[in-house]
């Protein structure tokens, strides 16, 4: 769902997310995925994974913030 998200947020292919995404959790730094991996991210700009990266992050941390709030709920 996120990754869904992010490719109608950026207007970029389900393909080029996937690849960029497993390339970050990876542990590669934006700078390196901008330089070296272009082929796998479609040529994305060092700008455009940056951006990327926050939003995933942002994404991921909101959702396990509603998951924590539905455990606390449940728990009640």
């Amino acid at each position: 769902m996120i990754l869904e998200k992010l490719a109608g947020e950026f207007k970029l292919r389900q393909s080029q997310v996937e690849s960029t995404v497993a390339l970050i959790d990876d542990g590669n730094t934006i700078p390196f995925i901008a330089r070296y991996r272009k082929e796998a991210t479609g040529g994305l700009s060092d700008v455009t994974l940056r951006e990327l990266e926050e939003r995933l992050i942002y994404l991921r941390n909101l959702e396990a913030r509603k998951e924590e709030v539905v455990r606390l709920i449940e728990e009640q």
